[in-house]
């Protein structure tokens, strides 16, 4: 019975994969990267070095800075080595992609999957459900959660899994845009002449919803997951750059970039290869979604 509102989504992949560079670049960039972190312990057996071995050979033994050129980088260390501690950058860079990416799309997922469902019950139960959960998104929206979440690492036991911590606390706290995306989405469509005939027949709201509405939400929900992935990803690397993230010794950009600021003068490079990291997969989930966007967007199917 359910009528498709959006374009097939695996058909809008397809098309602005084949029209758009720019989110070609950014989908084969995150998928570089994404293939990095899943295989991180594959290229750091094969330059010979994990990211927690102290290496005071690859050290100046006066200043504690990396031996040799531009931070060390070499034959035998890729990225150089990072100071006073001689550990290998490039496995720090690599395995720092896979708690970034854990994180990432962990959180994301959390805060789709709030958002979706609290939008669409607001969107199509309506009266004073939809009321209280409108409110609830524009504090949530105003809340200053960036402090809330700097102080809920600073006062959580360390023995607590600081990964499960980021992704609970940065999910719950990326509901509200979502929420009111779909509740805007839900609102046109529970008007249209096929939500209303499941609901003549008899259905009840929960298989209107995963029957009716959720098929025709999957464009929309998708292109909102893959911009909100780098914002994700951002907010743990400040939140590891603040010194309240992923603890240490677990690799993270964020806290090598953060570490990295002292040393920027003497070894560029230690900031630079993280640096570029980050902006890399940040830049990727954009362009890729962006092209996603365009491409799920009914207007667009028109001017074509």
């Amino acid at each position: 019975m359910s009528t498709p509102v959006a374009r097939s989504v695996p058909a809008a992949i397809r098309s602005v994969l084949a029209r758009d560079r720019w989110a070609l670049a950014g989908t084969v960039t995150v998928v570089v990267i994404g293939l990095v972190a899943i295989f991180a312990d594959v290229l750091t057996a094969i330059e010979g070095h994990d990211p927690y071995t102290y290496d005071a050979t690859a050290l100046d033994p006066e200043s504690g800075l990396p031996a040799g050129s531009f931070g060390g980088v070499s034959g035998e260390h890729w990225f150089g080595v990072e100071p006073l501690t001689g550990r290998d950058l490039f496995a720090i860079v690599v395995h720092g992609a896979r708690t970034s990416f854990l994180i990432g799309l962990a959180a994301t997922l959390v805060s789709i999957g709030l958002g979706v469902l609290i939008g669409a019950a607001a969107g199509y139960l309506g009266g004073w459900i939809d009321r209280v959960i409108t409110w609830s998104a524009d504090v949530f929206l105003g809340f200053p959660y960036l402090v809330f979440m700097i102080a809920i690492g600073a006062v959580v036991p360390v023995e607590f899994p600081r990964a499960l911590l980021l992704i609970v606390v940065i999910g719950f706290f990326g509901w509200p845009s979502t929420a009111r995306i779909v509740r805007a989405q839900v609102l046109t469509l529970k008007e249209r002449n096929f939500v209303k005939a499941a609901r003549v027949l008899g259905a009840s709201p929960w298989q209107v919803f995963r029957t009716e509405l959720l098929p025709n939400l999957w464009g929309p929900v998708l292109v909102m997951a893959t911009l909100s992935v780098p914002g994700k990803i951002g907010l743990e690397a400040a939140l590891s750059f603040l010194g309240v993230g992923v603890l240490p010794p677990t690799p993270s950009w964020g806290r090598s970039i953060s570490a990295a600021i002292d040393w920027v003068r003497v070894d560029p490079a230690y900031l630079l290869f993280p640096g570029l990291a980050l902006f890399a997969v940040t830049w990727g989930f954009n362009a890729a979604g962006d092209g996603l966007r365009d491409a799920l967007d009914p207007r667009s199917v028109t001017r074509r």
